[in-house]
């Protein structure tokens, strides 16, 4: 049956094999063509790369090193081969498919795995909270994994940690979903841009229903994306010039409740209480595009508001500011095809209070007004400026150059670590000196080490992550999963043979740590190769 794991696991091989883009969507068409509803939902999800849809509130939240421990556990294969096999592709989908052919333990009664039973697991899995909500979720996972061909393993585990990785990106997916169903491409991706949700953008693709894909309140829309420019020479026409804000992009919705999305598309309500108070109190319906500052009289360090979202406990001790500066949607109207003077117009005539806030801008194409802007915006303590053009309409999902962030020259990567060893003296025991690498291609290259701008709360913070996302223990120093993204800044780039990159950086500096990013977000070898040169 095509609604089997067993088959998804094989279409996934089959796509992984071929280089061709078109041999991928042909294959992947063929494929969901001839899935039901349900498991044609559920594929959609698990082959844009998520466990669940985007703005979902489910979370696993199952450590990589929680896995690797299960994977041990069912196996007779040794320890040290399995380490071996990761340490050799760096994929532990490839050492769960190498344990399962020789299992320690072996299931009562075998079943064979559907894409149904699995995506109920996951949920099941995901509502587990609490004492021993840990232990239950790993032998959740080694129930499924002791039935599970040695394919199966493999796809299973990179689904949990979202690490498919097999060439397909989410637009392959959208072709494959237009090809497999006789529909337009534009139609499936603004589909998928207004509702976020792939799998019923996949259903309504079937029904030929694409049409009737709204915008709704309460579901994340894809946030419009802005180009980075370092000069304003081609600055010619008329621009909407407002601070370029060193917060978190939010979209805020308000309807019977509020929900506020991250730039990733996560659910981030419960960290801001006070903001959902006051949006309560408003007599409308309305998504807002906006930015949350740590903010007291003037904007605080990013790394304030970053404990807003660590923390377990909201502490309500960090003063915040939203920061509105669009609109798209208000009371029954959608918006995003009206131009930006006229969304600001609407924004507007909304009374904001303490909370909330308009955000400034200015409309000139005077370069010495931008240049005197950008200087007043870093006097504030902000990173520089954006600038929009007044009649574009919301460009959901793009990166265009219709928002520009104009930001000092030499700028900032973000990277992830990949590597971290123990500091010395006070911090002996502490993981304080990280190995970092942007991306190229499908692989990931290292650029450079850095041990300082972390304070020491935010460095007892990183051993303890560092050390549950462990793969290797190396004595003096821990190779662990790709994940934690750092923002860094560094005084140039040069040639080096140091990594396998090519490239390093020259007195790197952690800036912070961007809780709002993840692996797939993190800057390309290309950006390095433009700023060396």
């Amino acid at each position: 049956m095509k609604m089997s794991f067993e088959e998804f696991a094989y279409t996934c091989h089959l796509i992984s094999t071929t280089s061709s883009k078109n041999e991928k969507v042909k294959i992947l068409a063929d494929y969901i063509k001839g899935l039901d509803d349900q498991a044609l939902k559920i594929a959609s999800i698990f082959l844009s790369g998520r466990i669940f849809p985007k703005g979902s509130e489910l979370d696993l939240n199952l450590g990589y090193k929680n896995i690797w421990d299960v994977i041990i556990s069912i196996s007779n294969i040794n320890k040290d081969v399995l380490e071996k096999e990761y340490l050799k592709y760096g994929d532990l989908g490839k050492v769960a498919e190498l344990a399962v052919k020789d299992l320690k333990i072996k299931p009562l009664f075998s079943m064979k795995l559907d894409l149904e039973y699995i995506y109920d697991t996951f949920k099941k899995m995901a509502s587990l909270k609490g004492s021993g909500s840990i232990e239950e979720k790993k032998k959740m996972l080694e129930g499924l994994l002791i039935n599970s061909s040695p394919l199966e393993a493999r796809y299973l585990v990179k689904i949990m940690l979202n690490e498919l990785r097999i060439g397909l990106t989410e637009g392959l997916v959208e072709q494959a979903i237009a090809v497999a169903f006789g529909q337009m491409l534009d139609k499936v991706r603004r589909g998928i841009l207004l509702s976020s949700d792939i799998g019923s953008v996949a259903i309504a693709a079937r029904y030929a229903k694409l049409d009737e894909i709204k915008m709704q309140v309460l579901k994340p829309v894809s946030f419009m994306l802005a180009d980075t420019i370092h000069d304003i020479s081609d600055i010619k026409d008329k621009m909407i010039v407002e601070y370029k804000y060193d917060g978190i992009r939010a979209q805020l919705h308000k309807s019977d409740k509020v929900k506020i999305f991250s730039r990733r598309l996560e659910d981030i309500t419960y960290s801001f209480p006070e903001l959902v108070n006051e949006a309560m109190g408003y007599n409308h319906e309305f998504i807002l595009d906006g930015e949350i500052l740590a903010y007291k009289d003037k904007p605080l360090h990013f790394n304030e508001l970053q404990k807003r979202l660590r923390s377990k406990n909201v502490n309500n001790n960090i003063p915040i500011k939203y920061i509105v500066y669009d609109i798209l949607y208000l009371d029954q109207d959608i918006l995003i095809d009206k131009s930006l003077v006229e969304r600001k117009k609407i924004l507007h005539s909304l009374e904001f209070k303490e909370y909330f806030m308009h955000a400034p801008y200015i409309i000139t194409d005077s370069k010495d007004e931008i240049i005197a802007k950008f200087d007043e915006s870093k006097r504030l303590g902000h990173e520089g400026l954006m600038l929009k053009d007044p009649y574009s309409n919301y460009q959901v999902g793009n990166r265009n150059k219709y928002w520009l962030k104009l930001k000092q020259e030499l700028d900032t990567l973000d990277v992830v670590i990949v590597a971290a060893e123990y500091g010395h003296g006070k911090r002996a025991r502490l993981l304080s000196d990280y190995t970092f690498a942007v991306r190229d291609g499908d692989k990931l290259k290292i650029i450079g080490k850095a041990y300082s701008g972390l304070t020491d709360e935010e460095i007892i913070e990183m051993t303890e992550r560092l050390k549950r996302l462990m793969i290797k223990d190396e004595g003096y120093r821990i190779i662990v999963k790709p994940e934690i993204v750092l923002e860094v800044a560094f005084d140039d780039i040069t040639r080096s043979d140091r990594y396998d990159s090519s490239f390093a950086l020259r007195f790197p500096r952690i800036k912070r740590i961007r809780y709002d990013k993840s692996v797939d977000d993190i800057d390309n070898i290309d950006k390095v190769r433009t700023l060396y040169n």
